[in-house]
C-alpha cells in the first residue's frame, strides 16, 4: 500500500520558504520540521512521551548503530523500531553511510586517487564498504542492498539510499569519484527497495542522497542525476562534515532550485539556531541535527539572543542564585517549573536530571521557533518574523 505523500500548503513570496505536510503510515509531519536525532533508538535522556509532549513529529535513528547494537535480529523480534522503542509517530533512518565513512575519515589524507587514504577500519570498493565495528572489532559489510534490507527490517517510515559521504576537505577529483559511487549505489538502492516493498504491507519511503561536496558543477550534476530517479524525496548530504556555513548556503543555492516542488527535501546534519532561517529560506522541509541535545548535555541552553549566538552556559557561577527561569517566555516543562539556579546546581553536582531538563528546553525552544516559522509563512509574515529573530 502506497501510504506516503507530500503536499505544499503555503509559500513565502520573497524566498523559497514553504510549509507542507508529509503523510506517512505513522502520521503526518508538518513542515518545516526540526528532526531530533535518536542515535541509539532514543533521544538521550527523554522518553517517547516527552517527545510527544514537545510535539516532535519525526525523529532520526541511525541504521549503523542499530546493526551494531542491539542488532537487526533483536529489533525484528520486537516487530520493528516503533514497537521496540514504544514510539507510534514517524521515524526516519539513514543508510548507515555517514557512520561507516566517519570510521574512515582519514581516507583522503594522502590525497590519493582511490580515496583509501590512511584509514584502517574501512575498506571501500564500488561494491560496498567493509569495516570493523568500533565496539568489538568484528568485520561487517554494508552495501546498497543490505542497507535497504536493514531499513525495511527496522520499519522506519523514511529511508535514505546508501551513499558515499564525502569527507571534507577533499579534492575535486576525489569528490567526483565519491559522487559517482553515490549515483551507482542510488540505482542499486532503488532496485533493492522496490523488490523489498513487495514483501511489506506498509509503504516505506526512500529518499535519494545528493552529494558533490563544495563544488558547484558536481552538486548540480548530482542533483540532476538523483532527481531523474523515482525517489519519494531527497536528502542533501555533505554539508555538515566540516564545511563552513557559507559553503552550506552555497550548496543550497545550487541544489534547491533544481529539486521538484512536489517532493520533500531533507537536509542532513544541520540545525543550529542561526542556520534555520538560511535553510528555510532555501526551501528545506525537514532537517536533523544533534546540536540541540548535545549542547543541552553540556549545559548550553538556547535563548532568543542573536548576539549571544542564541545560547548561554548555565554552568557559569553567575547563575548559581538566579531565581528566574531559563526563558520567561518559554512554556516548556523546564521553564515553567525550575530556575536557572536549580539547573546550575544540577549540572555542578552532575545529577542526571540536569540533562533531561536542559534537553527538554532546547528541543522546545527550537520546535517553538519552527512552529512560529510555519505560522508566519502561512500568514504571509515570514520575512517579518525572520527580521525580528535575526536582530534580537
Amino acid at each position: 500500500m502506497h501510504d506516503f505523500s507530500f503536499k505544499v500548503t503555503a509559500k513565502d513570496q520573497k524566498s523559497q520558504a514553504r510549509t507542507g505536510v508529509i503523510h506517512t503510515p505513522h502520521g503526518d509531519i508538518q513542515t518545516p520540521a526540526f528532526v531530533p536525532v535518536g542515535t541509539q533508538a532514543t533521544v538521550k535522556s527523554l522518553t517517547p512521551e516527552d517527545l510527544q509532549d514537545l510535539d516532535v513529529h519525526l525523529f532520526f535513528v541511525n541504521t549503523y548503530h542499530m546493526v551494531m547494537r542491539p542488532g537487526i535480529a533483536v529489533i525484528k523480534r520486537f516487530g520493528g523500531l516503533h514497537a521496540f522503542m514504544h514510539w507510534d509517530r514517524p521515524l526516519i533512518t539513514d543508510s548507515g553511510g555517514f557512520q561507516v565513512f566517519s570510521l574512515g575519515a582519514k581516507r583522503f589524507a594522502r590525497k590519493n586517487e582511490d580515496g583509501q587514504g590512511e584509514a584502517s577500519l574501512v575498506r571501500i570498493t564500488d561494491d560496498g564498504v567493509t569495516f570493523n565495528s568500533h565496539w568489538d572489532g568484528k568485520e561487517h559489510v554494508f552495501t546498497a542492498e543490505n542497507s535497504m534490507q536493514y531499513q525495511w527490517d527496522l520499519g522506519s517510515d523514511i529511508h535514505i539510499a546508501f551513499d558515499d559521504c564525502t569527507p571534507y576537505p577533499v579534492t575535486k577529483k576525489q569528490a567526483e569519484k565519491s559522487m559517482d559511487r553515490t549515483h551507482a549505489w542510488a540505482k542499486r538502492s532503488l532496485d533493492a527497495h522496490t523488490a523489498l516493498a513487495k514483501k511489506y504491507d506498509l509503504y516505506q519511503a526512500l529518499y535519494g542522497s545528493i552529494q558533490g561536496s563544495v563544488f558547484e558543477d558536481l552538486r548540480i550534476a548530482s542533483t540532476k542525476f538523483i532527481t531523474r530517479l523515482p525517489f519519494d524525496g531527497f536528502a542533501i548530504g555533505g554539508v555538515a562534515v566540516g564545511e563552513s556555513k557559507k559553503d552550506m548556503a552555497s550548496v543550497l543555492s545550487w541544489v534547491m532550485p533544481l529539486l521538484p516542488d512536489n517532493k520533500p527535501r531533507h537536509l542532513l546534519g544541520v540545525g543550529e539556531i542561526d542556520d534555520i532561517f538560511t535553510l528555510v529560506d532555501a526551501g528545506v522541509d525537514t532537517f536533523d541535527c544533534v546540536q540541540a541535545t548535545r549542547l543541552a548535555r553540556m549545559g548550553h541552553l538556547f535563548i532568543k539572543n542573536v548576539k549571544a549566538n542564541f545560547v548561554f552556559d548555565i554552568t557559569k557561577k553567575e547563575y548559581a542564585e538566579d531565581t528566574n527561569p531559563i526563558d520567561s517566555n518559554c512554556q516548556c516543562y523546564t521553564c515553567t517549573h525550575y530556575s536557572k539556579g536549580y539547573l546550575y546546581h544540577l549540572f555542578h553536582v552532575r545529577e542526571l536530571l540536569a540533562y533531561r531538563l536542559a534537553t527538554i528546553h532546547n528541543i522546545a525552544f527550537i520546535n517553538n521557533l519552527v512552529f512560529s516559522i510555519r505560522g508566519a509563512i502561512a500568514k504571509g509574515k515570514y520575512q517579518q518574523l525572520k527580521s525580528q529573530w535575526m536582530t534580537v
